[in-house]
């Protein structure tokens, strides 16, 4: 796959395929969507949201959530702003996601029967990290999407003026559904 991928990767530059796709790194929208990584919204989610390449700053992760006020998520996050002139925040969570279903301590247990041994895990928790948390996906994609959204608006480095929205997507249709707004 990977070498099917290089030798695509040679004729788009070679016959300039990138050129429609140049833009600077400021978004022009002056719009972060925090979103999940879920195959399904590579391609709908700026489609559903009329976004175009350059438009805004998409940061995806397992779910889309902030799960700690120090993640690489708020790290990205801070970084549009301050860095990249972010304005406005949208949490994108969607429909179906699988980092609902997550369950930290499967996650340990699938780890171990993929070779990582026991010890290497209890070495990872000894070291203050709490990997079932970690691991841990949400019950409700609702409540998630509001967490999220909290622990932005309430983060010590977000200014307060700073919008967030949050929003759930149906992960076929790309109909929005706003779950809050700050």
């Amino acid at each position: 796959m990977i070498q099917d991928i290089i030798e695509f990767n040679a004729n788009f530059v070679k016959n300039k395929g990138y050129e429609k796709y140049i833009t600077s790194k400021y978004p022009d929208k002056k719009l972060a969507i925090l979103s999940c990584m879920d195959t399904r919204l590579t391609e709908l989610l700026p489609a559903a949201l009329g976004l175009k390449n350059g438009d805004a700053k998409i940061i995806k992760n397992a779910g889309g959530l902030v799960i700690s006020p120090f993640d690489s998520a708020m790290r990205s996050l801070i970084v549009a702003i301050y860095e990249l002139g972010v304005e406005e925040i949208m949490v994108v969570a969607h429909s179906n996601c699988g980092a609902c279903h997550m369950n930290g301590k499967e996650m340990t247990d699938l780890m171990v029967k993929r070779g990582i041994s026991q010890e290497t895990i209890d070495i990872v928790r000894t070291c203050g990290i709490n990997l079932d948390h970690w691991l841990e996906g949400f019950h409700d994609t609702e409540d998630s999407v509001r967490n999220t959204v909290n622990s932005i608006i309430n983060h010590p480095l977000i200014p307060k003026d700073i919008n967030v929205y949050g929003f759930i997507i149906d992960s076929t249709t790309g109909q929005l559904t706003q779950v809050v707004e700050f």
